[in-house]
């Protein structure tokens, strides 16, 4: 079989590449950074070096893929995010279509199901609605929940104010938590398998805690108990957000995403279809959490 994995060397195209390499089949892997990808290259993959952004270059990358791995990199420099990402969906429709791709699995996310009002997801919705449209296509949308790695953006919080937080968190809400090796691990299983038809959803989650639940696991593991976590008004984390140097359409997207989540609308639907939760639980993600911290 051979495979076209979007994402270059990132957090989950750099494993599942690795799995589906250990599996013995061949694998494409587009980036823009050659070096990044030559540890991948050195494993047996073939590097296509190209922006996403050129439709030209992803059509000549899918050609005769078996299947394909569909992600959207963040691009924080970006004047307006969602165009960004409707012009990377469009490529890759376009490149599906013109080079017959018969299965796709993308790297969506919980709140998808939306399709506006939930910030970057929102883009994500859009890619999703466009594979929907595609005939002759098998598609296995992964929507996985808030990544644990994310939760690194709280160190400058911790050593500036020693507080945790955001504008979603509060009460008994449960956070649904994803560790990236657990996505690898359901995209790998879903491309070497292929066994799906038409349009279909997976969600992916390791790990339910409230901010509360967070804040004092991670606070113990870096020797500073009894952090709280704090939950922002929405003004107060655009403007962090601003002052931080996100240009302005990410900072209001983000923003839109941690309301959402506040609101319960963001996870709803994966209340509703919850998966099997993933090895990974957030007992574990705290000791790399520690590291960032003390590398800090």
């Amino acid at each position: 079989m051979k495979y076209v994995i979007t994402g270059g060397a990132g957090h989950i195209s750099s494993p599942l590449t690795q799995k589906l390499l250990n599996a013995g089949h061949d694998v494409t892997v587009i980036g823009r950074d050659a070096k990044k990808l030559q540890p991948l290259v050195d494993k047996g993959a073939t590097a296509a070096i190209g922006s996403i952004e050129d439709a030209a270059f992803v059509q000549q990358a899918f050609a005769g893929a078996d299947a394909v791995y569909l992600m959207i990199p963040p691009n924080f420099a970006a004047e307006n995010f969602r165009h960004y990402q409707n012009t990377v969906a469009r490529n890759y429709v376009e490149a599906i279509a013109a080079n017959a791709v018969k299965n796709v699995v993308l790297l969506s996310s919980i709140g998808a199901h939306v399709g506006n009002g939930v910030g970057p997801v929102d883009g994500l919705a859009d890619l999703e609605d466009l594979l929907k449209k595609q005939k002759d296509i098998n598609a296995k949308f992964l929507r996985p929940s808030y990544f644990m790695y994310n939760l690194f953006n709280m160190i400058p919080l911790i050593k500036g104010m020693n507080i945790m937080g955001s504008n979603f968190g509060g009460g008994d809400e449960k956070l649904v938590l994803v560790h990236t090796s657990d996505i690898a691990d359901v995209a790998a299983e879903e491309l070497l398998a292929l066994n799906f038809t038409g349009i279909s959803v997976r969600y992916i989650s390791s790990d339910e805690k409230t901010g509360t639940e967070i804040a004092t696991l991670l606070s113990n593991t870096i020797n500073k108990p009894g952090i709280p976590w704090v939950v922002f008004s929405d003004e107060q984390s655009l403007e962090g957000m601003r002052q931080a140097g996100l240009k302005e359409t990410m900072a209001e997207g983000y923003t839109t995403m941690g309301r959402s989540l506040r609101e319960g609308r963001m996870q709803e639907d994966y209340w509703k279809h919850k998966p099997v939760l993933g090895k990974v639980k957030l007992e574990d993600f705290a000791k790399e959490f520690a590291a960032a911290f003390n590398a800090q």
